[in-house]
């Protein structure tokens, strides 16, 4: 569970290609209104990036902008997070507390994946957001009425939900106002060599390292990953890579997590009419480039082990280096 309850810069939306430029253009054009926003899109793909570029441009960006992850909250601690507690309405409360609305009067809450709230939860967002209404759990009366904006985000489908009977058909409706969404790293061609060199900058700075950049290798293992865990997911990996890296240009051996994930498919095959042999040596041979020629992790791309891989080189004539 993350919060923060303090005004924040705008975030910078990278990318490039027609997706992108929709979304810059969709989130600017309702930060400048008040209306809900559901943003959906798969995990890692930037939605809460999204919610504080909203929250930066809007009229309400002077006031404080509060995020809460829903998943993985207990419906108690929930809803004492949202609306507050008194002292002594379950164990642990010690004190009273004000909640997340209350705090984020005139600004903005953004609600991390919503799907996950129970039915009864779902049923205490409906009814703040059609009087802004703050009661605190073990009270019986209300503390205050706030103005607060919500921006809410899930990756789960919630028209299925609600088919499903799993989410509340009326605040499916109720958030999805302004819906935004999001598309997967995968589809963002182009854009992994852009992020790439934006976080490369900004870990070199952190690290106080000096990588120039990827090897041909390299930026070729990444953009043929399929990024299940999209931009977080990049991220982490060159972090990671740069933590452990001792030279000035990132290679293939720098993504060890990336190159057990990437199916022998993935190559690039000759054109018809050659035979399986040259197929087989083309792969060795695109696994080696893609690996540094790094013997082990060329056969982890080809899910070989690494004597299955020297006896294909021998056999293919290629050199050892």
């Amino acid at each position: 569970m993350s919060t923060q309850n303090l005004t924040i810069d705008e975030p910078v939306l990278l990318g490039s290609g027609p997706a992108m430029e929709w979304l810059r253009a969709a989130a600017a054009r309702v930060a400048g209104g008040h209306a809900k926003v559901l943003i959906t899109g798969e995990s890692g793909v930037g939605k809460d990036l999204v919610a504080r570029f909203i929250h930066a441009r809007s009229p309400r960006a002077s006031r404080a902008f509060v995020a809460l992850n829903c998943a993985g909250i207990s419906e108690t601690l929930l809803e004492s997070e949202l609306f507050g507690h008194v002292r002594g309405s379950f164990t642990g409360a010690h004190r009273d507390k004000i909640g997340m609305f209350q705090l984020a009067d005139k600004g903005t809450v953004f609600l991390d994946e919503v799907g996950e709230m129970s039915l009864r939860m779902q049923a205490l967002l409906l009814r703040f957001l059609e009087n802004g209404e703050v009661k605190p759990v073990g009270s019986d009366r209300v503390s205050a009425k706030v103005d607060v904006r919500v921006i809410a985000a899930t990756n789960r489908n919630l028209e299925e939900e609600v088919t499903a009977g799993k989410f509340r058909e009326d605040l499916f409706y109720r958030l999805q106002v302004m819906p935004i969404v999001l598309p997967p790293l995968r589809e963002r061609h182009g854009d992994v060599a852009r992020l790439a060199r934006f976080y490369l900058a900004r870990f070199n700075a952190e690290f106080k390292k000096r990588v120039k950049g990827l090897s041909p290798a390299a930026q070729g293992l990444l953009d043929e990953y399929t990024w299940p865990g999209n931009v977080r997911e990049l991220r982490n990996a060159l972090e990671r890579a740069m933590l452990l890296a001792d030279r000035e240009t990132l290679e293939p051996g720098d993504f060890t997590t990336l190159t057990r994930s990437v199916s022998p498919t993935q190559f690039k095959l000759p054109a018809e009419g050659v035979n399986l042999e040259d197929v087989e040596r083309q792969l060795v041979v695109q696994a080696l480039e893609r690996a540094g020629h790094n013997q082990t992790r060329a056969a982890e791309l080809l899910g070989l082990n690494r004597d299955q891989v020297r006896y294909r080189m021998e056999k293919f004539g290629l050199r050892q280096t």
